[in-house]
């Protein structure tokens, strides 16, 4: 088998590349407790999971400035960054996929709603940075996630062809995000069910990397 003219991966990175929820979940019951807010994990999957930093200011913290939801925003971000220079794992049978991925020249690049000093800071604590041809950072586009544009700008970076790619997702946002694109997506459930993920448009969900039925869908898209 050869690899398909024009294949890739496309990555999100908070959930889907590392285990990182958790600790989002507590940098925003830390930032937005004095505005009145608590975030319980259903909640956080139903409200805040995937969405871009200006949609959460505008949402929860409508009673302050555009500036000053960014600057609220910001912190929660430094809070999470705190949280996670203490340590965070890859998702389980990543790097097996990516050593795959690697011994057959098929490319893949990371697509994240996160700040760029977030993406980068998870990216080196796992050691994976050097294996994404490109960083794609919603914040530096004119539009973010649920919208098709970043993962548009990742099949640019890549230079590939949608029908011949796989993305992984962990959120409704990053779906739509994704499959928008044209981009057939598998749901990673570390945060929602795989049900949940497959209503919200994921072709098929896994737990991990691990799972026998997530590498041979990859290998019916990308090789031929």
């Amino acid at each position: 088998m050869t690899l398909k003219p024009g294949a890739g991966l496309l990555f999100d990175i908070d959930g889907t590349l590392v285990e990182s929820d958790p600790l989002h979940l507590e940098a925003f019951n830390r930032a937005f407790a004095p505005y009145g807010h608590h975030f319980d994990r259903e909640r956080f999957g139903r409200e805040l999971h995937g969405l871009a930093n200006e949609a959460i200011g505008a949402r929860f913290l409508p009673g302050e400035t555009k500036e000053r939801q960014w600057d609220i925003m910001m912190s929660k971000e430094a809070l999470f960054r705190e949280l996670a220079s203490e340590g965070i794992e890859p998702v389980h049978g990543l790097f097996e996929l990516l050593d795959w991925a690697d011994s057959i020249g098929l490319p893949a690049v990371a697509v994240t709603n996160a700040p760029r000093d977030n993406a980068e800071q998870l990216l080196n604590s796992i050691g994976a940075r050097p294996r994404f041809k490109g960083l794609v950072i919603a914040d530096e586009l004119e539009h973010g996630k649920p919208h098709p544009l970043p993962y548009l700008e990742g099949l640019r970076i890549l230079g590939a062809e949608a029908a011949n790619c796989v993305a992984f997702e962990d959120s409704r946002t990053g779906l739509k995000s994704a499959t928008s694109a044209g981009i057939a997506t598998i749901g990673m459930a570390t945060g929602l069910e795989p049900a949940q993920l497959v209503e919200a448009g994921a072709t098929l969900a896994a737990r991990d990397y691990r799972d026998a039925a997530l590498l041979e869908f990859v290998k019916g898209r990308v090789l031929a």
